[in-house]
This record gives C-alpha cells, structure tokens and sequence, in this order.
C-alpha cells in the first residue's frame, strides 16, 4: 500500500486526469462566468483581459500565451521540463475547452457571480496544481516561490492581484474591480484548500495511565503507528509518557473511542495539521 501511495503521484494518468479536470473547470468559470460578467480573472490572464479591454488588441487568449513565455524560461531555469511539458498541456486545454464551451451561467446578482466564478476558478487552478503541472502564467512564479520560500500559493495570487487591480481603479468601473478583487480572493482560498486537501491530517496527543495499552489497540485496530514521548507531570513530577498520532477525520472518532474504553480519565488532544508528508502518508511531490 506506501508503494501505491508513493508513486501514483507521479503516474501519467493521474497527473493528466487532475490538468484535464481542472482546466474543463477554469475554461468554464471564464467562458460562461468572467468574460460574460467582465469580471478581470487576475494573473496573467487578467493582464491580457485588460489590455484587451482597453485596446482591443488581439484576444486575451493569444495575450496569455505572449506573457508566458517568460514564465516558461523561468519554469525550464528554476523547476524541471517534466513541469513545463505538463504546464503546456493544461494551457493547451484550456484554450480548448474555452473555444468549445459555449453558455453562460445565469446568475442575477454581480456579487454572487463573483463568488461562483471565484470559487470555481481556484477549485480548477488548485487541482491543476496539484498535479507535476501548473496552468503557466503567474502558477510558475508562485511554484517557484513555494518551493525556494515556502510562500503559499494561494498567498501569491493575492498579492500579485491586489496591485493588478489597484491599478486598475483608474480604468475600471470601481464596482467591476471590487467584484472581481473578491473573486481572486475567494479563488486564492479555493487554491489553497484544494492543495491541502488530500495531506491535511488531525495530530492527536494522548495523556494516560495507560500508554501501551492504548498504542497496541491503535496499530491493531487502526493500523497506523503511534509515537511514545517521554514527559514529566510539572505538579508531581511524575514521569508520564505521551502517545502522538497522527490519522485522518474519519479514523478520529475510532481513536477517541479506543482511548476512552481503555482509560476514561484519559486527556485527548486533536488538533490540526496543514500538511503531512512520508511514510504512510502523502509523498513529497518533487517537479
């Protein structure tokens, strides 16, 4: 099963499916939701929406493809050829499906368009994400920066777009760039959500009187690891030992259970983690 784990990640069919799926779900949030709505998408595709609003110069489309390149030698400089063979695939399907879709999401209220376009923008973006990929443009700066400093990617959409449409209230109507400032936030909090969503795990801390006991029913039952810390009580200055386990939602009922039908004086502590990554658990993804 860790064999499985570790290397389906790096599969074809897994890493086309997530660029596939992601960019039908960008095509449709432009096509029916940002251009019908004049919403400016952010990142580079919201540079080129803008010129081409203003100018009329070429399309937005054939825009993006001409600000990418840059991006692309940043990308074959900074991160790996596999990652820009994938990244040309999700840009080569989203034009695509762009040309192919033909509705509109009917949808009365401004606001309420921006938050739909918003959240499905950053769900497709995200899942193209966590691919070896990316849909090129601003995602190879914010993959270079998350690897070289660990800066969220999501964190990085923000920020480029704030200045983007702060510029952009000299041109814009101020109710159109404010619609579309929630929309790139909601986008960059779909990002990040979907990113973490398949390592985000619940790490539990177990204080009892009886730590073997608890740890040999968790890797019987559950079939996961604990770890034994060693700990000393501060008001008696008893030598404890404290159980740490790391496990998914659904599996934390089971443990609570576990923990108390052996110790009902037990002290349980969940809390969350953002990312866990090795053993068992999620693989490092390398581009």
């Amino acid at each position: 099963m860790s064999k499985k784990r570790g290397t389906y990640v790096y599969s074809m069919f897994w890493n086309c499916g997530l660029i596939a799926i992601g960019s039908l779900i960008q095509a449709i949030a432009l096509k029916s939701l940002g251009i019908p709505y004049n919403f400016v998408p952010g990142g580079l595709f919201g540079v080129g929406s803008l010129i081409y609003y203003k100018t009329g110069w070429l399309d937005p489309g054939l825009l993006y493809l001409l600000l990418n390149i840059p991006m692309f030698i940043l990308g074959y400089i900074f991160i790996s050829r596999r990652f820009l063979g994938f990244s040309a695939l999700a840009m080569g399907l989203i034009t695509l499906f762009y040309q192919l879709i033909d509705f509109r999401i009917a949808i009365g209220t401004q606001l309420y368009a921006a938050l739909v376009f918003g959240a499905l923008l950053g769900t497709g973006a995200g899942m193209v994400l966590r691919s070896l990929g990316s849909n090129g443009g601003l995602d190879v700066a914010a993959v270079i920066l998350n690897q070289k400093f660990n800066i969220g990617v999501g964190k990085v959409y923000f920020v480029f777009n704030l200045l983007l449409f702060s510029l952009s209230f000299a041109s814009l109507d101020n109710d159109l760039v404010i619609a579309s400032m929630i929309a790139v936030f909601v986008c960059s909090v779909a990002v990040d959500y979907v990113l973490s969503l398949f390592n985000q795990r619940k790490m539990a801390f177990i204080i009892s009187e009886k730590p073997e006991e608890i740890a040999g029913q968790v890797m019987n039952h559950l079939k996961i690891g604990t770890t034994m810390l060693p700990a000393v009580g501060a008001f008696r200055r008893e030598q404890k030992t404290v159980l740490m386990v790391v496990i998914n939602n659904i599996q934390l009922k089971r443990l609570e259970e576990i923990v108390f039908t052996a110790d009902n004086y037990a002290l349980f502590i969940v809390g969350n983690t953002f990312s866990v990554l090795g053993s068992t658990f999620s693989r490092r993804k390398i581009y």
